[in-house]
C-alpha cells in the first residue's frame, strides 16, 4: 500500500519533514532520524504524515502554527538539491510533491466526498462513486539556446526575478515536447530554433513539474520579448555565467554542459 499509516519502528527509512517549500533537517545539517520524527508527532506538529511505502519513505508536513523544536533547522528544497545527490534530491521531490497533491485533492472532485487513500496503488479512490486519484504531474520544457560561442539566458517578470535562467514552460494539450519547445521559445523570444536535441529530465517540486531538458541552436529572428513573461533577455559567453545558478538544478547542467 504506497500511502498507509505511519509504522511503529522508523528505523531504515527516509525521513522527511516539510514547512512549504522548506524542509527541516537537524541543527546539525543531517537529515532527521527516527527519535527526531517521533518528537515531531508526539507534540502534534504535522498537518500530515504518511508512509510512502514504494519509496520506503516516511513524510510529513508542519502545521501553520507549528513552532520548530529546539535543535532543529530549515532550509530551502532548492538548497537541499544544491547540497545533496541526484537520487537523494529526487526523493525529496517526489515526496515534497505528495505533500502538495495529498493538500489540494481532500474531496472527490466528481461526487464531493472525502477521499480515502488506495488499497494498491499510489492514488486515492472515493469509496462513494469509486473515483481513482492519482498524483498530478506538469511537463514542462527548458532549453538552452546557443548562437556560436553565445548562449540566450533569461530573467523572468515574475519569479527568479534577479536571475537570467533558461527559457522554460508548460506543456499544452496535445503537444509533443518538441514542439512545445518551439512555440514557446518563439512566443517568449520571437526566435526561430533548429538543431533541437533532448538532454535531460528531472523532477523539480515547484509545486510538480517534470522538466524535459533541451538544447537548441539559433536560426533566425530579432529578440521581440513577451513582456507579461519575460522582462529582459541577453547572449551571455559561458564563462560569464558558469556560477549564475546553483548545482542541483536542470538548468546549471545545461549551461555548464553537463548533459
Amino acid at each position: 500500500m504506497p500511502f498507509s499509516d505511519i509504522p511503529g519502528d522508523l528505523a531504515g527509512r527516509h525521513l522527511f519533514i516539510f514547512d512549504r517549500k522548506k524542509i527541516i533537517l537537524r541543527d546539525d545539517g543531517e537529515n532527521l532520524n527516527p527519535e527526531d520524527f517521533a518528537l515531531f508527532r508526539s507534540r502534534r506538529l504535522l498537518r500530515d504524515d504518511f508512509l510512502d511505502s514504494a519509496a520506503n519513505s516516511v513524510s510529513g508536513e508542519l502545521r501553520e502554527d507549528g513552532q520548530l523544536p529546539d535543535g532543529f533547522s530549515e532550509i530551502s528544497i532548492r538548497e537541499y538539491f544544491f547540497r545533496n545527490s541526484d537520487e537523494t534530491a529526487s526523493l525529496a521531490a517526489r515526496e515534497d510533491s505528495f505533500i502538495n497533491w495529498r493538500k489540494t485533492n481532500r474531496f472527490c472532485g466528481c461526487c464531493g466526498n472525502p477521499l480515502e487513500n488506495h488499497r494498491s496503488e499510489t492514488a486515492k479512490f472515493c469509496p462513494e462513486c469509486g473515483n481513482t486519484l492519482f498524483p498530478r504531474i506538469s511537463p514542462c520544457i527548458i532549453v538552452l539556446i546557443s548562437d556560436g560561442e553565445r548562449i540566450l539566458l533569461l530573467r523572468h517578470t515574475y519569479r527568479n526575478q534577479d536571475s537570467f535562467v533558461c527559457l522554460a514552460g508548460f506543456m499544452e494539450a496535445g503537444e509533443s515536447a518538441e514542439q512545445a519547445v518551439r512555440r514557446e521559445v518563439l512566443e517568449e523570444t520571437g526566435l526561430t530554433i533548429k538543431n533541437l536535441r533532448y538532454r535531460g529530465s528531472q523532477g523539480w517540486p515547484f509545486p510538480d513539474q517534470l522538466m524535459l531538458a533541451f538544447t537548441a541552436d539559433y536560426d533566425g529572428g530579432e529578440l521581440r520579448l513577451q513582456k507579461e513573461e519575460i522582462a529582459e533577455a541577453r547572449w551571455f559567453r559561458r564563462e560569464e555565467c558558469a556560477d549564475s545558478l546553483f548545482p542541483g538544478s536542470v538548468a546549471y547542467k545545461l549551461i555548464n554542459g553537463l548533459f
